[in-house]
């Protein structure tokens, strides 16, 4: 799940809407965040977000306390366009991320 924030048209807009865009990109309303959660007993999961690239870096934030315990163990694995890898401990119990995409 990914938030969409306002865009511009590739061929350009108006001023106030190129200013509106900026200001909220100031206030850190970018579009390059998302959400998963690790499936019980696997150990890998399959990020899938247009905006992730081969030189991308993917940051993580647990949002339960099981994500948390099991952060030293989160690593991204391989990258291509459009999706990433994630490697992670098979557990019994689910782990729910935050993620941002940048680069």
């Amino acid at each position: 799940m990914t938030r969409q924030f306002r865009t511009l048209p590739v061929f350009g807009s108006t001023e106030r809407d190129v200013s509106e865009v900026v200001r909220g990109i100031m206030d850190g309303k970018t579009n390059n965040s998302g959400y998963f959660t690790t499936a019980i007993t696997a150990t890998t999961t399959t990020l899938f977000n247009p905006r992730i690239g081969y030189d991308s870096a993917i940051i993580f934030t647990p949002m339960n306390d099981k994500g948390a315990q099991e952060m030293a163990k989160l690593w991204v694995g391989t990258r291509s366009q459009g999706e990433a890898i994630i490697h992670h401990a098979s557990n019994a119990h689910v782990c729910e991320f935050m993620y941002i995409v940048v680069g």
